[in-house]
């Protein structure tokens, strides 16, 4: 379903992304780690149409994510790290405007967004202003517009930052059913939740992919914190010691 190829992309002499390959088959969750500025949320930006790569090629379900840009954001949902919504509208008439901006059937909006609603926990302020909302509310609002089309795709960057606790739970359990039908890549800093939800990982530093293998083979090696540490520092940590 999502094919990456030698992706690349350059700020002027600064490489942020330097020949990156990897694919997701349907049915996968993949976990995409490493530290601030290794390259994540670049790389996600490109396979999402946001930015276009120096080089290198990326497809989504066949489609390239430059030359076919339109036909890839139809198939994706995302969720980037502060997901924008427009604060003066409610809960209801956003995701309404988002199906609506994603070509939906207006027979089926009302049934996607009472999906929604339950799905991912919005009841309590469906007919609430967006600005009024706490960090929380609004992060299950940018699940919302990423699922909101049922799409085959789905790219989330920290999908449970803020939430509490049961609400980590409730939207691991929605991920990881959700993973079953869908291709799933899942940003995230809490490892805790790459054992938990993901069958894949892919960690990145400097750029360049560093490790690619199961959780399972990962902490054969020791605690997943302590193999993130060791793997992303290499050299630096004994260097700047």
């Amino acid at each position: 379903m999502i094919e990456v190829e030698n992706l690349v992309k350059d700020y002027g002499a600064f490489r942020a992304v330097n020949g990156v390959s990897f694919s997701v088959p349907k049915g996968q969750v993949l976990g995409f780690l490493g530290p601030n500025g290794a390259g994540k949320s670049t790389t996600m930006k490109m396979l999402t149409t946001f930015l276009e790569p120096t080089s290198g090629r990326a497809t989504i379900g066949g489609k390239d994510v430059v030359t076919d840009n339109i036909e890839v954001r139809k198939m994706i949902g995302y969720l980037p790290e502060s997901a924008p919504s427009y604060g003066e509208m409610t809960v209801c008439e956003f995701l309404q405007f988002i199906a609506e901006v994603r070509g939906m059937a207006l027979g089926d909006i009302a049934a996607a967004l009472e999906k929604m609603k339950s799905v991912c926990f919005l009841e309590a302020v469906w007919h609430k202003p967006i600005e009024n909302l706490s960090k929380g509310y609004r992060q299950r609002v940018g699940f919302a517009q990423a699922l909101i089309h049922d799409p085959p795709v789905l790219v989330l960057d920290e999908p449970t930052d803020g939430l509490d606790p049961n609400q980590k739970h409730e939207v691991r359990q929605l991920i990881r059913k959700m993973g079953k039908d869908k291709t799933i890549i899942l940003s995230t800093h809490i490892l805790e939740e790459v054992d938990a939800i993901c069958e894949r990982v892919i960690i990145i530093a400097d750029g360049k992919i560093v490790a690619d293998a199961t959780p399972e083979e990962l902490k054969k090696q020791g605690p997943l914190d302590q193999v993130f540490r060791r793997i992303t520092l290499g050299d630096k940590k004994g260097g700047a010691q």
